[in-house]
């Protein structure tokens, strides 16, 4: 195990004026009108003589399976680090342009088509910068607490499930922070993880919008001054407590509640321990002890990097040609609408058909198949574990996963190397519900999530 290398790279992926936003089956606009801050993707690398990670930090909903081969095939190919030790993730805002619902675009498809085929080399390209700025660092993690989110899944008198604030149901404040240093002790770039839906800016906007994970990235690079990487939680029912806004102001707001509070933890972290010896007394007012300051010896980080295909249990789905003859039916309907009808049955109109170009691509993934492939991947450095799958995982999995891990801090993501759906709990499914409804897997698979989480970390552990 030889010294642990780190280097950040960037690339600006700001979609143009006019491309085409996307995210809420509730929008009545289809271009957005530009950005209110800049889109990055942002790439971490963590190399020692035997092994080598990129992680990946991309503002973006997500991506459909073509586009997640293509953006890990450029990377691959210009960094020459293997596809299972890339960890591809994405911030999820829904403000941010249309990159997978491409079939409800009637206005402005080319420009989405165009923003998209643009990604592969700027993402690939900040991962090529930041392998060539590798240079030694320590590392040390801590913790610290920001309320801006909430349980989404709110059960109304009639026994539905809505997405609202449910207050009584579970959140994890959780703000989790790695700090690298290089060897002079200066900052060289902050992790910051937490699990919140950016769902604060919706449909009434029109300006696209990284969410509260922009701005809280920025304010730790203001006050710390070095890269962040954010890397979404399990927020697959959590929201933002003030949230489903227009008022761009709300977003600004939770990004530096979050951000401030990511940058008080970085603050507090030591990755060079010291150690206090008495060095005398002088006599003031009182005597007072003096001190010096020794550093302890610090060992290279254990750094390790696990990958699995796990198989995950599906649910029965209609054949994908019925589905998909009921969508287009209500895309037709919905192009008709906006020619003629009024905001309010277009807003109608496109929540029809969103949900129902849902129902058809999942049933086209999924229709005659038992399991699906879902990988989790695992990164030990130091006393840390950073663990990730596809998909969009609750709350109650993460709490499980961390109760049961061996490391002093562990960071469980969702949203991670392409995939779309909810994991829900087994017992949410009684309730039912939008996530319930529209995820993919059966009951079990979130215990299994759970059970092959904690073999992973424990490998990471051995």
């Amino acid at each position: 195990m030889g010294e642990l290398l780190a280097g950040v790279g960037r690339s600006d992926i700001t979609p143009a004026p006019g491309t085409p936003q996307g995210g809420w089956g509730a929008q009545t606009h289809q271009r957005g009108l530009g950005a209110d801050l800049p889109f990055y993707a942002t790439a971490l690398v963590l190399k020692d003589s035997g092994q080598v990670v990129a992680i990946i930090d991309v503002d973006a909903i997500g991506f459909d399976e073509k586009w997640t081969c293509r953006i890990l095939e450029a990377v691959v190919e210009i960094s020459k680090i293997p596809r299972e030790r890339v960890r591809f993730s994405c911030t999820h805002t829904h403000s941010g342009p249309n990159t997978f619902r491409l079939k409800t675009i009637s206005e402005g498809l080319e420009m989405a088509l165009g923003y998209l085929s643009t990604l592969p080399e700027r993402i690939a390209g900040a991962v090529w910068q930041a392998q060539q700025c590798l240079q030694p660092v320590r590392c040390a993690s801590g913790a610290g607490r920001c309320e801006i989110n909430v349980n989404r899944r709110l059960k109304l008198p009639s026994g539905r499930i809505v997405v609202g604030n449910n207050w009584e149901g579970p959140a994890d404040p959780t703000v989790r922070v790695i700090r690298f240093d290089n060897p002079d002790g200066k900052p060289a770039a902050i992790i910051l993880h937490y699990a919140c839906h950016p769902t604060t800016i919706a449909w009434q906007n029109q300006y696209f919008t990284p969410d509260y994970p922009g701005i809280a990235r920025r304010t730790v690079e203001e006050q710390i001054g070095c890269p962040c990487i954010f890397l979404q939680g399990a927020a697959g029912n959590v929201t933002p407590r003030r949230g489903f806004t227009g008022n761009l102001e709300t977003y600004r707001r939770a990004g530096r509640l979050l951000g401030l509070e990511a940058s008080k933890v970085a603050l507090g972290i030591e990755t060079l321990p010291h150690r206090q010896s008495l060095k005398g007394v002088i006599e003031s007012g009182a005597p007072i002890a003096l001190y010096n300051e020794e550093p302890l010896n610090a060992c290279n980080p254990d750094f390790r990097v696990v990958s699995r295909m796990i198989q995950l249990p599906l649910k029965t789905f209609l054949p994908p040609d019925q589905l998909e003859t009921e969508a287009e039916v209500l895309r037709q309907d919905l192009a008709r609408l906006r020619r003629e009808g009024n905001e309010k049955e277009i807003s109608l109109a496109t929540a029809r058909a969103t949900q129902a170009g849902m129902r058809a691509e999942r049933a086209r993934m999924y229709y005659g198949k038992s399991h699906m492939d879902w990988q989790l991947q695992g990164i030990r450095v130091s006393s840390v574990a950073l663990l990730s799958i596809p998909g969009e995982p609750f709350t109650e999995i993460n709490e499980q996963i961390v109760g049961a891990s061996p490391f002093s801090e562990t960071l469980f993501s969702g949203y991670s190397n392409g995939g779309f759906g909810y994991i829900p709990i087994a017992s949410a499914y009684e309730d039912g519900g939008y996530e319930v409804e529209t995820s993919p897997f059966a009951p079990q698979a979130a215990e299994i999530v759970v059970r092959e989480s904690a073999e992973v970390l424990h490998k990471l552990w051995e």
